[in-house]
This record gives C-alpha cells, sequence and structure tokens, in this order.
C-alpha cells in the first residue's frame, strides 16, 4: 500500500468537546494510504488521553469520504512484507485502524460525506452510529480487485446488517446506493451532503450531554463486547461488576444527588484516572 503523506492528510479538529477526526486529500478523494493509517490510530490515542473530548466525529473533506486505498502503486499496491517483528504474516493495517476505533474509550460517529469504497467504508464499521449524506455510495470491492474483505469486516458487517445482506455485498462487490445502505441498517441517517457533519455533531452532543465519561467509555465497551459473547450469563457476569465498582463511585454519588436536586451533574471521576475490568 502507498506509504507517502504527512500529517496534515489527516487532521484533529475541536468542535466544543467533539473531537472531529478529518480525512484530508479531497484531490484524491480521501485515497487511504499507509501514513494515513498511522495517523488514524495514533489520533484516537490522543483522543483517548484527553478527559476534555467527549465523543470523537470521523468524516472526510470534499466530495468523497474515501476512495479506499491509494493505488498509485498499481498491481503491487497490496504486496506486502513479513512482519518485522515476528517474520509472519503482516497485520492488515486496515484491521489495525478499525480495532482502534474498537477500543476507543469515547463515542465514535461517522459522518460520511460521500462516496466509501473498500477500507473508506469498513474503516467506518465500528462506529457506533453511520451518517451518510445523499451523494454516499459504499462498495466494499474487494472481490473485484482480486481479494478478500479486510479491516476485521467479516466481523463487524453481518452484525450490522445481517449475513445474507454482508454476503450479498462482499461477494458481489457492487456499488450500494445510500438508500439501500440506509434500508438494510448500514446507515442510521441521511441528510443533504452541507449537512453531514453538523447532524454527527448534533448526534454527538446529545450522547454526552449530561452523561459520566466513565460510565460512557464502559457501557459502550459492554455494548460491542457482548456482541461475541456466546451467552447472557457473560453480559451477567459483566454488568455485575460494574455496578459493583461504580456503585460506590463518586460518580454515582454526583448522579443520584444532582437528580433529586435537579440541577446539572458535574461528575467527578475521569477516564485518564483508569478503568475497571469489567472483563476479568
Amino acid at each position: 500500500m502507498t506509504e507517502t503523506g504527512t500529517e496534515n492528510d489527516v487532521l484533529l479538529e475541536r468542535h466544543g468537546s467533539v473531537a472531529v477526526i478529518r480525512l484530508n486529500r479531497p484531490d484524491r478523494l480521501n485515497a487511504f494510504t499507509d501514513d494515513m493509517g498511522e495517523r488514524l490510530i495514533s489520533l484516537f490515542d490522543e483522543t483517548d488521553a484527553d478527559d476534555d473530548v467527549r465523543a470523537v466525529v470521523l468524516t472526510g473533506t470534499g466530495r468523497g469520504f474515501c476512495a479506499g486505498a491509494d493505488l498509485a502503486a498499481g498491481g503491487d499496491t497490496f504486496v506486502l512484507g513479513e512482519d518485522p517483528e515476528t517474520g509472519g504474516t503482516p497485520p492488515d493495517l486496515g484491521g489495525r485502524v478499525t480495532l482502534r476505533i474498537f477500543r476507543s474509550l469515547k463515542p465514535v460517529i461517522a459522518a460520511i460525506n460521500g462516496p466509501a469504497a473498500g477500507v473508506g467504508v469498513t474503516m467506518t464499521l465500528p462506529a457506533d452510529i453511520r451518517i451518510a449524506a445523499d451523494t454516499a455510495k459504499f462498495g466494499f470491492v474487494f472481490t473485484r480487485r482480486g481479494l478478500v474483505p479486510e479491516a476485521c469486516s467479516t466481523w463487524f458487517l453481518p452484525r450490522a446488517v445481517g449475513i445474507s445482506t454482508a454476503v450479498e455485498w462482499t461477494v458481489g462487490g457492487r456499488m450500494v446506493p445510500v438508500a439501500e445502505a440506509h434500508e438494510r441498517g448500514l446507515v442510521r441517517e441521511v441528510v443533504p451532503a452541507d449537512r453531514v457533519l453538523e447532524r454527527a455533531l448534533e448526534i454527538a452532543e446529545e450522547l454526552v450531554a449530561g452523561t459520566a465519561p466513565v460510565s460512557v467509555a464502559l457501557t459502550r465497551q459492554l455494548m460491542w463486547r457482548m456482541l461475541g459473547a456466546p451467552d447472557p450469563e457473560v453480559a451477567h457476569r459483566a454488568e455485575s461488576i460494574g455496578i459493583h465498582v461504580r456503585g460506590t463511585s463518586g460518580d454515582v454519588r454526583e448522579g443520584v444527588e444532582s437528580f433529586l436536586e435537579k440541577r446539572d451533574p458535574k461528575f467527578p471521576d475521569r477516564i485518564s484516572d483508569g478503568l475497571p475490568d469489567l472483563f476479568e
């Protein structure tokens, strides 16, 4: 995959308590490079470490969200060397990006401002909510390039749209119109292209207003991790640990007292101080 790039290819912006991570190669429809992947991972590390960031919006600059891998290297685009650490199969960079988003301690909203293909669509699958422009379309085009799906999409996609639709879209590899993506559950809302970021920011603010950051982080972990749980007993165990640990926290005291006193809460606990392990 293409390695050239600069930090300007992925930008970090702040809108109040919401961080916006923006793919920024509009002249190439934000085509994905190795450097962009590493930068995305680094920026999600940064947003997790910043207690002032309550939610993250992922979007693109220009008329496209992400055209997929930059094909500047032609037929050698997907030639990968051995993993320098193990000498074995190198980990797929798209998968490293999606796993980092999956592990985010803040809610993530994908504001898909235009067409998204390949890694450009699979990187949005671990987002908690996807909002799409009415100009968007989606392509899981891997079989049409001689590849297989990547970025952990064979785990995420069936959980988002069901196995039948996931197989149809990935085996056939056609471009999926935004109306179909909305109907099948890939995106939650479709809005005019000039309102995608605005709407994503509105949703982000709704998610974090009046909520405890630590509770939000733990709840997000619970929801995603339970998708792979074999039975509800696993959920019961994890939730019981959460209730036990959080029940004596300053956040709970503040949450109850502010409710009884009919005022906005000021939760004292910070994510940067550490989170309890609910899956021990």
